[in-house]
């Protein structure tokens, strides 16, 4: 689909795609959630196929003509992908160097070789917040939770006590730090400011994480002791290498990115004039797309070149970190689809005639919404980005500081309580060796404690700015 295509879809759906009032309004959008839910945890059907699906559903409860409903997934869909897909597979990329490299190992090595005993729980919700910050939630934890089984095993310690801090630090990262997938959608949907709202979002982050991580790590291990499962336990994934990158190396890689994003945030607001040549500049390497191929682009020397990679083994590296996205890219595609189709329905509008009279403030709404969404699909990613569409109509008078708070609000509200329909449940469940229960108990509490603190700090930040 050209972009222009893609424009004259956008513009094609802007338009109301039926005049149901809000009740019939309401009743699309649970049926539509209903049928996501069903189809993915009941059926076991893929989250693209049943966005798809729950899309066309939630405009048929709505009363809209099929082919409005189609047009309005579809542009969603382009817009979602055009607007965050690039980012999504420079990410990927950057991710798979620092993994194949033995960059990662070499952080992680490096900071543990400085802790011990008690500080063992503070080192690894470091080290999983640096690595973190380039990857997807699911790549981090296939990189972090071999270390962390390792780390537990050659200590002598609590798995939990090792793991809960590890897996906090990727979370926090995933759902509140851009440029992941979700904060990235939500920023696009809500039209804030990147900068601002990455600023913003580390504040946030860093006493959630503390409190999230080595703190609730003391009760969790308590709770459920274990050991690392020997069956599980890898061996180290850069063993092969003959040489690896250093440590300020590649940690300079990994935060260049996030640097150059900040750099334009700052010029922004100490010069905000637009036609000065130093904040023309910063505009530029600052943008998500230019910090993200910066690094990527470092990265193929700054780790690839000093693990010894030939040029061709670097082509390769790249070629094999695009395929594992093509899922992600739909079904973040389909979930921007999905919430154009929410948008485009009038529910925007609803929830903002219902906040009126709720007096609800619009953080505290987006939060809950995203909550909500979070229960019923099990996806963070799919509830930020409905969530967000929902939500934007309240973000159109918002300061710059108060719509990045929302666009953090809302990704908070997605990490609420995971379980049995979130791939990440799992994914822990089985390579720590835990029951349903002890996942629960520990992996699900330690996501609610996230999201539920994050939003504490947000809206004291709120009355702050």
């Amino acid at each position: 689909m050209t972009s222009l295509s893609v424009e004259m879809l956008a513009a094609d759906a802007a338009e109301p795609i039926t005049s149901a009032g809000n009740a019939q309004l309401g009743i699309a959008v649970l049926a539509g959630i209903a049928v996501i839910v069903l189809l993915i945890t009941k059926l076991k059907m893929h989250a693209f196929l049943a966005l798809t699906i729950g899309s066309l559903a939630l405009g048929s409860f709505a009363g809209a003509a099929p082919g409005d409903t189609i047009l309005s997934f579809t542009a969603g869909l382009g817009s979602t992908v055009s607007g965050v897909g690039v980012l999504i597979a420079l990410g990927a990329i950057l991710g798979k160097l620092l993994a194949d490299s033995g960059g990662a190992d070499q952080v992680v090595d490096t900071i543990l070789a400085k802790a011990s005993g008690r500080a063992m729980p503070w080192a690894m919700v470091l080290i999983a917040s640096i690595i973190g910050l380039p990857l997807f939630f699911e790549v981090g934890i296939v990189l972090m939770i071999p270390v962390v089984l390792l780390v537990a095993k050659r200590g002598n310690y609590s798995l939990m006590r090792i793991g809960i801090p590890a897996l906090a630090g990727l979370s926090v990262m995933h759902g509140l730090i851009p440029p992941h997938p979700g904060p990235l959608v939500a920023i696009d949907a809500l039209d804030a400011n990147l900068g601002v709202t990455l600023a913003l979002g580390v504040l946030v982050a860093i006493p959630t994480v503390i409190i999230a991580g080595p703190v609730f790590s003391r009760y969790a291990a308590r709770w459920v002791d274990i050991k690392p499962p020997e069956n599980m336990i890898p061996q180290r994934p850069s063993e092969d290498l003959e040489r690896r990158p250093s440590f300020g190396v590649t940690l300079a890689t990994i935060l260049l990115p996030v640097v150059l994003m900040l750099l334009n945030a700052l010029v922004e607001i100490v010069v905000d004039n637009p036609e000065n040549g130093l904040q023309k500049v910063t505009m530029v390497i600052g943008s998500p797309l230019i910090a993200l191929l910066a690094a990527v682009l470092v990265g193929m020397f700054t780790l690839g070149r000093a693990a010894g990679f030939t040029k061709d083994r670097i082509a390769g590296t790249v070629e094999k970190s695009l395929a594992p996205i093509a899922g992600i890219l739909l079904i973040v595609g389909a979930g921007g689809g999905f919430k154009q189709t929410l948008i485009d329905a009038g529910v925007g509008q609803m929830i903002l005639d219902f906040s009126e009279n709720w007096s609800i403030p619009a953080l505290l709404l987006g939060w809950l919404i995203a909550v909500a969404i979070r229960l019923a699909t099990g996806s963070a990613t799919v509830a930020t980005i409905s969530a967000a569409g929902l939500v934007a109509p309240l973000a159109a008078d918002m300061s710059t500081s108060h719509a990045a708070l929302l666009v953090l609000a809302v990704g908070a509200g997605s990490l609420f309580f995971s379980h049995v329909n979130d791939a990440g449940f799992w994914l822990v469940k089985e390579y720590f060796g835990m029951n349903v229960g002890q996942t629960i108990k520990t992996w699900s509490v330690m996501e609610t404690i996230i999201s539920v603190v994050a939003m504490a700090f947000i809206l004291l930040l709120s009355l702050l700015l």
